[in-house]
């Protein structure tokens, strides 16, 4: 059954106008039709099954029928520190990590970034990724829609002292991930850009006590890195293991 984020207060009986993107999908790319069944929620837990009760290229109109208090979150709350990387390998690392049950998405502006973005396109940037984010959530069944943050860089994150089990990829780590016991709180996971860290930016993270840790004899690419480690995570400590 379709599932469409709309940023809108729903409740049993409410008629929804669609926003624009999700009217367009379900219009024009999915071709629904009046009485069709969807699903909506709105990112603050649960969903509503709705029918669709007008359809045309302008506007599609659902009802929404009773509330299902139905979640499909990980155990693990896991928020990933990302390296700014270059057009569609930043889109993938995003939408997979949503879909592998990250919760919250923190850009870093680093030195070895591909991508520099000026105030104007970093918020262009951050409602494009967000789309991703949606995007990921109504594909994957999540009904908590994890935030993107506007992006940083490494000092300025590092001022507003994420807390809980702090991680950073390196490939030069001894530690892996199966040494250290399951978390209690958050888990913040820092992986770095294309060109990896520089070495005052590990330097940083390591004295802001992060614990770098690797995943294996091979060297990861950005887009592939974070997605392994958080795949990792939740096999040894999250709802994959079972």
């Amino acid at each position: 059954m379709p599932r469409f984020f709309v940023n809108l207060p729903l409740g049993p009986g409410a008629k929804i106008e669609l926003p624009p993107v999700p009217s367009h999908h379900a219009s024009r790319v999915l071709r629904l039709v009046k009485g069709s069944e969807v699903v909506l929620f709105n990112g603050h837990g649960g969903e509503y099954p709705a029918v669709l009760e007008w359809v045309d290229k302008d506007m599609v109109i659902a009802r929404c029928r009773e509330w299902r208090d139905i979640e499909r979150e990980s155990p693990l709350d896991i928020r990933l520190a990302q390296g700014i990387s270059s057009g569609e390998r930043m889109d993938y690392t995003l939408q997979k990590a949503v879909e592998l049950g990250i919760t919250a998405i923190q850009p870093l502006a680093m030195r070895r970034s591909v991508v520099k973005l000026s105030m104007e396109r970093a918020e262009k940037r951050v409602a494009h990724w967000q789309g991703i984010v949606m995007a990921a959530c109504e594909q994957s069944g999540r009904n908590h829609l994890p935030i993107v943050a506007p992006p940083l860089d490494i000092p300025q994150w590092l001022a507003t002292a994420p807390q809980g089990l702090k991680l950073f990829l390196s490939p030069e780590a001894e530690t892996s991930l199966k040494s250290l016991p399951p978390p209690i709180g958050p888990v913040w996971l820092v992986a770095g850009p294309e060109g990896g860290f520089e070495p005052e930016e590990s330097e940083l993270i390591r004295d802001f006590g992060f614990l770098p840790v690797r995943l294996g004899p091979r060297i990861l690419r950005t887009e592939t890195a974070a997605l392994a480690a958080v795949a990792a995570m939740q096999v040894l400590w999250g709802d994959y293991a079972t």
